[in-house]
């Protein structure tokens, strides 16, 4: 993996998660998320034919499935340039407007953090 020398290990942790998730099972996106406790949840994209989530927004449906109140942060491992509005929006939801959003490209290595808002 390419390390992102500056990162907290704690984001590290969120990265590495979100980056196995998306090898293991093959998807396009990985995501994972830090709640409140420091519990995480990692998640890849869903593709059915009823039911289509980014990995970001599954890993935050999880949170708040296993009673998670808020988030202190997400990151997502993707080909994609950016987190996409939704996906922000989901992490707000929860996390607030502050919350921040690491996007990393699929070596781990992380290209740009945005917050929620």
């Amino acid at each position: 993996m390419t390390e992102t020398p500056d990162l907290d290990p704690e984001d590290r942790k969120i990265v590495t998660l979100a980056r196995s998730v998306r090898a293991r099972n093959g998807v396009p996106e990985g995501a994972a998320v830090r709640d409140e406790t420091g519990r995480t949840y990692a998640a890849g994209s869903v593709a059915l034919d009823s039911l289509k989530l980014s990995a970001l927004r599954t890993a935050v449906a999880m949170a708040v499935a296993s009673g998670a109140t808020s988030l202190e942060a997400a990151a997502v491992v993707t080909d994609a340039e950016s987190a996409s509005d939704e996906d922000r929006a989901a992490v707000r939801d929860l996390g607030g407007a502050d919350t921040p959003v690491l996007v990393a490209g699929p070596d781990g290595t992380v290209r740009e953090t945005v917050t929620a808002g």
